[in-house]
């Protein structure tokens, strides 16, 4: 069933565990992920972001996202993870599209909240859910450990009553893509993010932790956990390792799925959303 944030991350928030973002972009990967939830029965969230529109766009994603959200026996958020622009992000929710990230983490705070609170009221027409992002989760190239950019708690609290968002990203030391070095997890500024902020809190760069880091996040407030990296990979070695001379694409397309499905499966059951569905 196609579902909102709301509607997912209110039971994990106060039961104390995390429902996965899986971004994909083909119908392999998205057979996958959601076969992992059916079979495990659990919550999941689903999509793309807008920095992978090049390998597959919006229009042709909700083609058969869409009605395999809303076909799945589970709950099913149809996620636009990182929207950049204005425009991309109205055609997602104008799409079907049941929830929206505007990622201006980058922009000062009073310009991150004006344009995010106008984005909630956008999406309100739509149906659907907000999440913004404080503080700047980054790349992994970019310098460790730079508190500069890592979410302040009483900000946050601020940041979300003036925004009215569903959900909020913080930066508490993760990086996106794979991880060149042992991430440094300020797990004690999330616990007191967690005590100040009411609203749902979701934890970007999630590929590559470990699953003490993923299970320690959890259990200090982290509700929604991005992951692609690591579903990624997993299609792609699959396609390495059963690949042979003469092989079609039929050949290895049912291995690919089933390579992303067990590692949406792995992460399920680390965040504990297992049976929550």
């Amino acid at each position: 069933m196609l579902v909102t944030l709301r509607e997912v991350l209110k039971d994990a928030q106060e039961k104390k565990y995390g429902v996965g973002l899986f971004n994909t972009v083909n119908l392999e990967m998205a057979k996958g992920v959601l076969a992992a939830a059916e079979e495990l029965k659990s919550p999941v969230i689903i999509g793309t972001a807008e920095v992978l529109l090049p390998y597959a766009s919006l229009e042709e994603l909700a083609y058969f996202l869409v009605p395999m959200a809303k076909k799945a026996s589970v709950p099913v958020v149809l996620h636009y993870d990182h929207g950049l622009t204005d425009k991309k992000i109205v055609e997602a929710m104008r799409l079907g599209f049941s929830s929206i990230m505007y990622d201006c983490s980058t922009d000062t705070y009073e310009n991150n909240i004006d344009r995010v609170a106008q984005m909630v009221k956008i999406a309100d027409m739509f149906g659907a859910s907000v999440e913004g992002e404080l503080g700047h989760v980054g790349a992994n190239d970019e310098s460790a450990g730079d508190d500069s950019i890592y979410t302040e708690p009483e900000q946050a609290r601020d940041f979300a009553q003036r925004t009215g968002v569903d959900a909020l990203a913080v930066a508490i030391g993760t990086a996106h893509g794979a991880y060149k070095e042992k991430p440094r997890l300020d797990i004690g500024r999330l616990a007191e993010i967690s005590r100040t902020v009411p609203v749902p809190l979701v934890l970007h760069g999630g590929s590559g932790l470990s699953d003490e880091d993923f299970k320690n996040c959890v259990a200090n407030g982290i509700s929604k956990i991005n992951i692609f990296t690591d579903i990624n990979c997993a299609a792609a070695k699959a396609a390495h390792d059963f690949y042979k001379e003469g092989c079609g694409l039929t050949d290895i397309q049912n291995q690919i799925t089933e390579a992303v499905k067990q590692e949406t499966m792995k992460k399920m059951r680390i965040f504990g959303s297992a049976g929550r569905g």
